[in-house]
C-alpha cells in the first residue's frame, strides 16, 4: 500500500508551535495550493491543506517559516477523528510531513535554516524575482 503527498504551495498563516507533554515539538501549518485550472469567471481557485511537522523538522518550520513563505510538503494523509466539547464527531484530514523544502528566501532579513532540514539556499539562482 502507499500513502504519500507531494503538494507546492505558500502558509496561509505562521506556524502554530506547541508541545506535546512528553516536550516533544509539533508545528501545524495550512498551505493554499492552486488547483490547476481556472473556474467559470477564470480565476484560479486553491485548495486549502494542513499540514503537521514533528519534532527536528516541527521546529525547523517554527522557527524559520511565515506567512505567505512557498514550501514543497512530503509527507502522508491521516485522517482522524475526534469528539469536539459539544459532543459532535468530527473529521480531520491533515498531511504529517516527512520534509518540507524552503522554496524561497527569507524576507526582512528571516534566518534561514541549514541545508540538512530540507532547504539548500544554495541550489537557488540569485536572479529570483522575490
Amino acid at each position: 500500500m502507499l500513502n504519500r503527498i507531494v503538494l507546492i504551495g505558500r502558509l496561509t498563516r505562521d506556524p502554530e508551535m506547541r508541545y506535546t507533554p512528553q516536550g516533544v515539538p509539533v508545528a501545524s501549518f495550512s498551505l493554499a495550493v492552486d488547483r490547476p485550472f481556472t473556474n467559470q469567471q477564470g480565476q484560479r481557485e486553491a485548495d486549502f491543506i494542513d499540514c503537521v511537522a514533528w519534532r527536528k523538522l516541527g521546529e525547523t518550520v517554527g522557527n524559520h517559516l511565515t506567512k505567505g513563505r512557498l514550501v514543497a510538503v512530503e509527507g502522508r494523509l491521516q485522517i482522524r477523528s475526534y469528539e469536539a466539547q459539544d459532543g459532535s464527531k468530527r473529521r480531520v484530514a491533515e498531511v504529517i510531513c516527512d520534509s518540507v523544502r524552503f522554496l524561497d528566501r527569507p524576507r526582512d532579513g528571516q534566518s534561514s535554516p541549514d541545508a540538512g532540514f530540507g532547504s539548500d539556499e544554495s541550489e537557488l539562482p540569485d536572479d529570483l524575482p522575490f
